[in-house]
């Protein structure tokens, strides 16, 4: 990690320990202490391991992509790739450290670096997709609650679809119209050059043009590995399957009754798609104002509240960032053979 990296990853723990300071500003610590020693911990470790869990099935859509383009790659190895990009993406404005960090720990591993963005884009696009799938199926289930009782909220889910819409489509477009992606980046450019160079218009659109050409050379591939392309899609539904269970162990380790599963998970799904749209890194503030107001709708005391806010983040937020720190340390493991 750099001296920045570092000091960021410092402030980022310093603001959750202030928005937690600032949570509890107005409760009894008697009462806070209380909740805490009546936490059911069986409950709290089925959490922790929702999320190793979910970490272990993104390691393995990486094995998968992987398969047949290398010789050398253990699931060890992959192990470390999402707990470093956990780390980095908890450490960037709209996760967007993630996918270079990725890449390099590919390349430790001996991945060639084409073979590495190749993998890189076909998981984010394969991620982007069921992230879609997910949330398009919890609107339909939930949205109209949430928006009945959080309009403000409301406005924030329906603009978090547009944006990942818009992403899908870009990435569509690039894949299966590549002449008129350029077209249309050259139309998008024309407004643009008013306001800057001749010299640099030229360098951002040549830089454009060949990322698009990048990103389409690497989809006809993609386009080519269905059977991949299928296993990768149900990994990465069990991935999100047991992160989006995460807040409702944490509600049972708070002894909330009458809990719905289905409930809890649609609005984990909300949450994480208004927390993409915030430019902090870990979308600090809009994650825990999100989720104190939509799940205030369950019978939670003030107190078990803000230890459910807390808790809900320490496993889905800080846990990423130790344990990135740890999968920084650890080297992959490199047969003899070069």
């Amino acid at each position: 990690m750099s001296r920045t990296n570092k000091i960021v990853f410092a402030v980022m723990l310093a603001i959750g320990c202030g928005i937690f300071a600032y949570e509890s500003r107005t409760l009894q610590l008697n009462q806070l202490v209380a909740d805490i020693s009546r936490l059911k911990v069986g409950w709290l470790l089925v959490a922790l391991l929702c999320m190793l869990v979910s970490w272990f099935f993104e390691a393995l859509v990486l094995c998968v992509f992987l398969k047949g383009r290398t010789t050398d790659f253990s699931l060890f190895n992959a192990l470390r790739i999402p707990l470093i990009a956990q780390l980095f993406n908890a450490i960037t404005p709209f996760s967007s450290g993630g996918q270079p960090a990725q890449l390099v720990a590919l390349m430790q591993s001996r991945v060639e670096a084409g073979q590495a963005s190749s993998v890189l884009l076909m998981k984010f696009i394969v991620y982007q997709f069921m992230v879609l799938v997910n949330f398009l199926l919890s609107m339909v289930i939930g949205f109209s609650q949430v928006s009945k009782h959080f309009g403000t909220l409301a406005i924030l889910i329906n603009f978090g679809l547009i944006v990942h819409v818009v992403v899908l489509a870009v990435l569509l477009l690039v894949m299966y119209y590549n002449k008129f992606t350029k077209q249309l980046v050259h139309w998008l450019l024309i407004p643009v050059s008013w306001f800057v160079s001749k010299k640099r218009m030229a360098e951002w659109r040549g830089t454009l043009l060949t990322k698009i050409d990048t990103f389409y050379a690497e989809s006809l591939h993609l386009k080519k590995e269905k059977k991949k392309l299928i296993k990768g899609c149900l990994l990465t539904l069990c991935q999100l399957f047991f992160y989006y269970s995460v807040p409702y162990f944490v509600l049972l380790a708070l002894g909330s009754p009458n809990v719905n599963y289905l409930e809890v998970m649609v609005l984990h799904v909300m949450i994480v798609m208004i927390v993409s749209l915030f430019p902090v890194p870990g979308g600090s503030g809009g994650a825990e104002y999100s989720f104190k107001t939509l799940f205030a709708t369950f019978t939670l005391s003030s107190s078990k509240l803000v230890l459910a806010m807390l808790l809900w983040r320490l496993f889905t937020y800080y846990l990423g960032m130790f344990m990135g720190i740890g999968a920084l340390a650890v080297k992959p493991k490199l047969s003899a053979k070069k």
